[in-house]
């Protein structure tokens, strides 16, 4: 196996338990809190911490990539990760907003140094097929955080094993080495110039971070309030994600064949009409009727669907930007995904606290809301 490949791999594994990271800590925390009586409004708030870490650290992103190598932003950053992971079963809960606002950070420079290395390391011709890989792990990593969380229930040991994963992934990159990521040169745009760039693309990281956090704290608990059992709610999580790991492929091999924009736009829509049927699917007199596959099925399709909007999108980013640029790029994508996942768990539980299915209403108005907007951008920006 060549240097690269190894390289891409040691990336790939990384992001990987970035996603790990997430998909354990979000319900377990979640369902630790409900547990022990906090509301749902309150889970909503500490969730959010996770996201204004992102915020945090998202404007000292490029100087940290040009000072830094990636070998070793990656190193301290999951390295951090496993011990904030294993402290939150011995710390009291007012200090886990802290907590989540440091491994909010820390989650963030894995995300962003391992999306700017693949994108500048990938060439044209196979790029949306790479990004739909590093997608499609991205994925599994949030799916297997539900499924530790499905084998080993919530408890102390299950914060220590996410730990433990986290630095054997520390223990490869140490062992690889990574090529440059970017030059030395600095790019001067404002907040409001980097906007009218990439518009599409920032509604597209606000969307995806939004339901994305919004899903992988409050899913669990819509399903329980519906009359689901915890072992299966939660399960839910990793069906929604399979869906999003065995889909990417397919969608990866559309967006190298067709206009990526009406792409984004068809699946925007499918995503749209998907969250609609989520109570149908989801409630009482299918599982009555026992026909949990349908629920199942649905939830494996629309996370496909709905993550494909992403991969198609951080296509189009690294068609259009290189270098510099694109750690500049992912820097304010960064302040966008923050902003997302910073409203999405408030909103998702504001509107539990509203309707029953307030979940799946906020997922159908926000991809609705988006559809139109992609509709109506400029063809031109990304």
């Amino acid at each position: 196996m060549s240097a690269e490949w190894r390289a891409k791999i040691a990336v790939i594994a990384t992001v990987t338990i970035f996603g790990l990271t997430y998909g354990l800590s979000a319900p377990l925390i979640a369902l630790t809190l409900d547990r022990r009586g906090y509301s749902e409004a309150f889970i909503g708030v500490n969730a959010a911490m996770h996201a204004l870490g992102v915020l945090v650290i998202a404007p000292a992103l490029p100087w940290l990539c040009r000072r830094f190598s990636p070998r070793a932003l990656m190193l301290c950053a999951l390295v951090a990760s496993a011990v904030l992971l294993m402290l939150f079963p011995w710390t009291p809960v007012a200090s886990w907003f802290l907590l989540r606002l440091l491994l909010g950070m820390a989650s963030e420079v894995m995300l962003v140094v391992t999306e700017t290395w693949l994108n500048h390391a990938t060439q044209e011709a196979h790029r949306a097929k790479n990004l739909a890989l590093y997608t499609a792990m991205l994925s599994l990593g949030f799916a297997l955080g539900p499924l530790i969380l499905s084998w080993r229930g919530t408890g102390e040991r299950t914060f220590v094993l996410g730990g433990v994963i986290t630095l054997l992934a520390a223990l490869l990159i140490l062992a690889t080495r990574l090529s440059a990521m970017v030059d030395d040169a600095q790019v001067n745009r404002s907040w409001l110039a980097w906007l009218q760039l990439m518009p599409l693309a920032l509604a597209a990281t606000v969307l995806n971070a939004a339901l994305e956090c919004a899903g992988m704290n409050l899913l669990p608990l819509y399903a329980i309030s519906l009359g689901w059992r915890e072992a299966d709610a939660t399960s839910l999580i990793a069906i929604l994600l399979l869906g999003a790991i065995v889909l990417q492929l397919p969608v990866g091999w559309l967006a190298d064949r067709l206009n990526r924009r009406r792409l984004v736009v068809m699946l925007a829509v499918l995503s749209t009409l998907g969250a609609l049927v989520w109570p149908l699917a989801l409630q009482q007199l299918w599982l009555a009727l026992q026909q949990l596959w349908l629920a199942r099925a649905l939830l494996f399709i629309w996370g496909g669907v709905f993550v494909g909007i992403y991969t198609v999108v951080m296509t189009l980013i690294g068609q259009h930007f290189r270098g510099a640029e694109l750690a500049g790029a992912y820097a304010i994508l960064s302040v966008g995904w923050g902003a997302g996942a910073l409203l999405g768990p408030m909103l998702g539980g504001m509107a539990m606290s509203l309707t029953m299915h307030g979940l799946p209403l906020l997922a159908a108005l926000l991809c609705g809301l988006f559809s139109l907007f992609a509709m109506v951008s400029a063809p031109d920006k990304v």
